[in-house]
């Protein structure tokens, strides 16, 4: 099976999908570039398989635009799209065999057979079905009904394929698995692939870009790394991460802004424009010192085997670190915690919208105040 090489860019523009009142869609923006694997990631009810559904056509747009290589498609039916779909049910007939199963949306389209078997062997080869044609889904295994349900939105070869949280059915395992087989088919095949997941291990895994919805709304499109190191609001640096990014309120201190409760400055500024801010760091980015930093009282130590996820509470708020465990941290200690100043991040406590050096906010240096340069 060649490259699909057709212009498949999708383009989202102004989007909405409402029932009365209730905006499932709210006016949402974005593109999923040619060829490369976008994911839609966000909790239950942010929207992401709405989206989908408006892309493929199976819900009419309330409002805005869908293109599909630069051509205008609101209006037009599913099958006036060129796109394939994958569902989170596997949706295959339990009376048909993997092969009938495979080439079913091709024998209803009529497709010459001689042009179906051989478009069956390049799909079979491709995702390891060859020894499984003869079976009924009953006799193979979850991963290999995922195949199967695969292999027939490839086997219609169409430059787009959506697929809606196609893995969640499988356990951990077989999901790192199919994982990998998606990632590698989807470049080996040069389709466009758009993905609704709520599991954001399996974004950051795969994405080349991810769209990150929260109440019907995009809260940020980037690649994931610059979605975890510069997370645009609060919202994207607690569901990017695990464990997720701690958030501490902070309050005024002499010299700027401290943790609420302490009176260590970690931000000094006179920053105006919030009523109120806050301080994010990573439980990875987090480290004991012995000098000085901010004081922390350890309240519970998980051991994961390579390292130990230890809860403390800074002036009575919670945060979360990732140690090694060599260190010797027991519940009920008082620790002295430092972070490099580059790994912290400042939020408009009003907003959560993300606040960047070049808005007036000076980041401590000092080891002293519990921020160390790397």
């Amino acid at each position: 099976m060649t490259a699909i090489t057709q212009n498949a860019a999708i383009e989202v523009r102004d989007l909405r999908k409402a029932w009365g009142d209730q905006a499932a869609v709210d006016d949402i923006s974005f593109t999923a570039p040619a060829g490369e694997f976008t994911v839609l990631l966000g909790p239950s009810g942010c929207g992401k398989s709405t989206t989908l559904r408006l892309i493929a056509g199976l819900e009419d747009a309330t409002s805005g635009t869908v293109m599909i290589g630069g051509e205008t498609v609101t209006n037009k039916a599913p099958n006036e799209r060129q796109i394939a779909m994958v569902f989170q049910s596997y949706a295959l007939f339990p009376h048909l065999n993997v092969a009938e199963n495979i080439l079913f949306g091709l024998k209803v389209r009529r497709v010459p057979a001689a042009e179906r078997a051989e478009r069956l062997q390049r799909t079979a080869a491709l995702l390891g079905l060859d020894t499984l044609l003869d079976r009924r889904p009953s006799q193979i295994s979850g991963g290999q009904q995922q195949r199967v349900a695969l292999g027939r939105a490839i086997i219609a070869e169409k430059p787009i394929c959506l697929m809606d949280e196609p893995l969640s059915n499988l356990d951990a395992k077989l999901r790192h698995e199919m994982r990998i087989e998606l990632k590698s088919l989807q470049r080996k095949l040069g389709i466009t692939m758009v993905y609704v997941t709520h599991d954001q291990v399996e974004a950051i895994a795969m994405a080349d870009r991810i769209v990150v919805l929260n109440g019907g709304r995009i809260e940020q499109c980037a690649d994931p790394r610059s979605l975890y190191d510069c997370p645009a609001s609060v919202f994207v640096a607690r569901f990017i991460g695990t464990p997720p990014m701690n958030i501490l309120t902070l309050a005024p201190c002499p010299g700027g802004l401290a943790i609420a409760g302490d009176a260590t400055a970690l931000v000094t500024s006179d920053v105006k424009g919030a009523s109120f801010y806050q301080l994010g760091v990573r439980p990875e980015d987090i480290s004991i010192s012995e000098t000085g930093g901010v004081s922390a009282t350890v309240e519970q130590v998980e051991y994961l085997g390579s390292d130990l996820l230890v809860d403390c509470r800074i002036a009575g708020q919670p945060l979360v670190m990732r140690a090694s465990t060599q260190d010797a941290v027991r519940p009920g200690e008082s620790v002295h915690l430092t972070w490099p100043k580059q790994r912290q991040h400042l939020f408009n406590g009003d907003t959560s919208a993300r606040i960047d050096a070049h808005e007036g906010i000076s980041l401590s240096t000092s080891t002293e105040t519990g921020v160390s340069d790397p």
